[in-house]
């Protein structure tokens, strides 16, 4: 009696063990699954299984080093750039002269005693004006320089920056002139400014024009033989 009692016990808990071990398989399968299932959706996209991806592909236009057309094209250099900078630094060293030295100038001076027979008082005082005066011619013709567009510069005819062959017609001698600002101007190079009485008559000319031009020589009679705008020149 005994002994079967025992035998149904452990028959009993063989049963229970059994029913557990099933609840522990169902419980891993089940943790498997959403495993697979949060792994899935940490991969982008697109993507297959057992590749590594790799991050969006660089286009070969962003290619580091280079520069799209629109790029370079905005980057080209300006033909007026040294004569700003020139002006620029012209403007900038007067403004200190006139803000910091002149005014030491003139409070020394004024420390001398009576300013009506004061050589350095009214020195520095003419100077001042001077500088004044010259500030604000420079500024001036920076804001002239930045008007200027070069778009508008024709391209069939002679415009600032051209490059212009001439024949003299009293001497029969060829000469070539470029067309450039009065800060450029170098007579002696062939640089001559376009408000030069020379300049001024080369402007818009083409080809095969005949042109006079008064100078202090006296006059000249000219004719455009050849001619490179600053367009067909970049």
């Amino acid at each position: 009696m005994f002994l079967y009692a025992e035998s149904e016990a452990q028959s009993a808990l063989t049963g229970l063990r059994r029913i557990f071990e099933g609840v522990r398989v169902s419980v891993r399968k089940k943790q498997i699954r959403k495993d697979s299932v949060r792994k899935g959706q940490g991969r982008p996209k697109g993507s297959k299984s057992g590749k590594l991806y790799k991050g969006p592909r660089r286009s070969k236009a962003s290619a580091p080093g280079k520069l799209s057309t629109s790029s370079r094209h905005t980057t080209m250099s300006d033909p007026l750039a040294k004569i700003k900078k020139k002006l620029q630094d012209e403007i900038d060293q007067l403004s200190h002269e006139l803000s910091v030295e002149l005014p030491k100038e003139i409070a020394v001076a004024r420390a001398h005693g009576d300013l009506s027979e004061n050589a350095e008082y009214k020195f520095a005082k003419e100077r001042q004006t001077y500088v004044n005066a010259k500030i604000a011619q420079l500024k001036k013709r920076m804001g002239d320089l930045g008007m200027l567009n070069l778009n508008n510069i024709p391209k069939d005819r002679s415009g600032y920056g051209s490059r212009i062959v001439v024949v003299d017609l009293t001497r029969d001698v060829k000469v070539e002139y470029k067309l450039v600002s009065s800060e450029e101007a170098d007579a002696e190079k062939g640089l001559i400014s376009t408000t030069s009485p020379i300049g001024r008559a080369l402007l818009n000319r083409k080809v095969g024009d005949e042109i006079e031009v008064a100078t202090p020589a006296g006059k000249k009679e000219f004719e455009v033989v050849r001619l490179v705008t600053i367009h067909d020149g970049e």
